[in-house]
């Protein structure tokens, strides 16, 4: 409850003559003008994009006398009319100042920021800017619109008024107009941190406004809730102890209760009675009202007592709530930070200093390339590791047409006499038959080693594209130019590297090896005992088939380490080598502003969450004196 300090004696006294000058009470102003204008300062650095702050939320059905409570409580007209009024979400902040400095004020909402000093325009600004969020007409916009008043009549107070409740929807408004206005104002009064100040005409049934109903669904035990009372002047005849009941809080509990005034009707302002006027014509009328003048002195009724319990119910709130916002600061910035620390930093904006970052971001891809590239002991993250796999896959195949080759020789030699002797006598042979056998059955392994190839091309070229992504995810442009480079070198070095193989089963035609290295293979197959002195014994036809698998085995040793290789020089060490010179090239007269141009979705997270880190580390520093 509120300390009598004097502000409510006899309209009459002097005293309260000089105190109507500046019609509210001022004995608060030091006590709690900190504490709203640092909610103030948060809300102006944008905090509430972040966290909920304390707040006080004016709603009420339509013409519930919500707009003149808000006139009385802010000395300057705002638009009426019948219908939906109060079109945007509108923040009032009053701003108590020295009797004997200028009224001043500003209106600001998206990119617009006006100062004036003519009360008188008020109502028009406001009307101009409500049209501009959300149109000429009847539609409603949930944008803010902030009105700043700084007045010597006022107390230090921010409510937010919001629109009036629709019940059916009026000629150009949507059919669903009164569910867009309570998704609107849901949005404010069900956070916690929220005052939830209702406005309810003394003529109606309390139970049945849907201002309140909305207010208790969110609310239900009514301990944030505060209810204003108007118009009661025309309450029947007979019902006014029940509306006793009801300030009292006997019907409808309320933790911080009820409050009654009465202000400008609509005679009154026609009749220009200005609104220091007003409240004197009010608390007259509540001191000489029969039933109602109880409620003077326990501090119930009239707009100066209402200004004052909301400035008291207002800071209390957000003492009770500064830890707990201190809490959830800290706790978002290590989280922020966290983040942050994960999220890889964008370029500068210093020409040098991005050019420096240009190259440091081609360098790193270029130390992954080399690191795959790399076979050195120790480096796990090595392609020729995955490589390894495949090219035993190739040594598994030749090994496994030994059989079949010495199962062709043999019957050669058995048929030998049957299918190709010529003119020679029986027990000759002619060697050009079984080099012919040699080379057809070498030429069949060709296929598998282009297959070879090419699934080792697409295991390089998939991860030094992965490579890319990993180093360029945030440049779509450098990433793509990667990707367009790998296939390009792939391409060209896989061709390269099949004409090298096909040359290579071209070489082997020729069914050649050294002598010294065929006996060495001859002995070690079959325990021949022959050398390049000795090797009469060779002459036998019987022995071809023994000769021709050490030969075999020769080729299939040789195809066995040459054909990987290839593959593993062309294709990995060499194709590395030409990516990073041809990825360093790009820093001779490169766009670098271009080349660095970011995802949008990843550039605007990171600027979103270094926003927020200013926002929250300056909130942390403002809230750092009063926590």
């Amino acid at each position: 409850m509120m300390e009598n300090d004097g502000s409510f004696e006899d309209v009459s006294s002097s005293s309260e003559s000089r105190s109507l000058e500046g019609v509210f009470h001022s004995h608060l102003e030091e006590r709690v003008r900190p504490y709203i204008d640092l909610i103030d300062s948060l809300r102006l650095i944008g905090i509430e994009e972040d966290l909920a702050l304390p707040t006080i939320a004016v709603i009420g059905d339509q013409s519930s006398g919500k707009s003149s409570v808000l006139e009385a409580l802010s000395g300057v007209a705002l638009p009426r009319g019948s219908g939906i009024v109060t079109r945007c979400p509108l923040e009032l902040k009053l701003r108590k100042i020295k009797c004997g400095v200028h009224w001043r004020a500003v209106i600001s909402y998206q990119e617009e920021f006006i100062e004036f000093d003519d009360p008188s325009l008020v109502e028009g600004y406001v009307a101009e800017a409500q049209n501009v969020l959300a149109g000429d007409g009847v539609g409603i916009c949930d944008d803010l619109i902030t009105l700043e008043i700084m007045s010597p009549d006022v107390c230090d107070l921010t409510l937010i008024d919001l629109p009036g409740i629709a019940r059916v929807p009026v000629k150009g408004q949507p059919e669903d107009i009164g569910d867009q206005i309570k998704n609107l104002i849901r949005t404010f009064i069900e956070k916690s941190e929220t005052i939830n100040l209702v406005v309810v005409p003394c003529n109606v049934d309390i139970a049945t406004t849907e201002a309140l109903k909305m207010a208790q669904e969110v609310d239900p035990e009514g301990k944030r809730t505060l209810a204003i009372l108007t118009k009661p002047d025309l309450v029947d005849r007979g019902t006014e102890k029940n509306i006793l009941d009801v300030v009292r809080n006997q019907v409808i509990p309320l933790s911080k209760g009820y409050i009654i005034v009465k202000c400008r009707g609509q005679k009154q302002i026609d009749e220009k009675i200005s609104l220091e006027e007003a409240t004197r014509v009010e608390r007259d009328f509540f001191k000489r009202h029969e039933f109602f003048s109880c409620l003077l002195n326990e501090e119930k009724a009239t707009i100066q007592c209402l200004a004052g319990k909301l400035t008291q119910d207002l800071v209390d709130h957000i003492k009770k709530s500064l830890p707990l916002l201190s809490e959830q600061i800290k706790k978002q910035l290590w989280d922020l930070r966290k983040e942050l620390g994960q999220c890889e930093a964008g370029p500068p904006l210093d020409p040098q200093k991005r050019r420096d970052f240009f190259i440091n971001t081609l360098m790193k891809f270029n130390d992954k390339i080399n690191h795959l590239a790399c076979s050195n002991l120790g480096n796990e993250d090595n392609l020729f590791v995955q490589l390894r796999s495949e090219f035993k896959k190739w040594k598994e195949h030749l090994d496994s047409t030994k059989s079949s080759f010495h199962d062709v020789v043999q019957t050669v030699v058995k048929e030998y006499d049957l299918k190709y002797r010529g003119r020679e006598l029986p027990g000759f042979s002619d060697y050009n038959v079984f080099e012919m056998v040699v080379q057809r059955l070498v030429i069949q392994l060709k296929g598998t080693a282009i297959e070879r190839l090419r699934v080792v091309r697409e295991t390089i070229q998939s991860q030094f594209s992965e490579a890319s992504k990993d180093c360029f995810l945030n440049y779509p442009f450098l990433q793509c130019v990667a990707t367009n480079k790998i296939d390009n070198i792939q391409s060209k070095q896989e061709a390269k590297v099949e004409q090298r193989i096909l040359e290579q089963f071209e070489m082997e035609q020729l069914v050649y090896t050294q002598d010294s290295i065929y006996f060495k293979t001859l002995n070690e197959i079959n325990n021949a005992g022959v050398s390049e002195d000795n090797f009469a014994g060779l002459d036998s036809r019987n022995k071809y088939p023994e000769m021709l698998h050490a030969y075999y085995e020769i080729v299939v040793q040789r195809l066995a380490d040459q054909v990987p290789m290839l593959i593993r020089y062309f294709m990995l060490k060499e194709s590395a080598q030409l990516l990073c010179s041809e990825m360093l090239g790009l820093m001779d007269g490169a766009n670098i502003a271009e080349v660095l141009r970011e995802e949008s979705e990843v550039s605007r997270r990171r600027i979103n969450m270094q926003n927020r880190m200013d926002r929250l580390t300056i909130a942390q520093e403002k809230l750092s004196n009063f926590v």
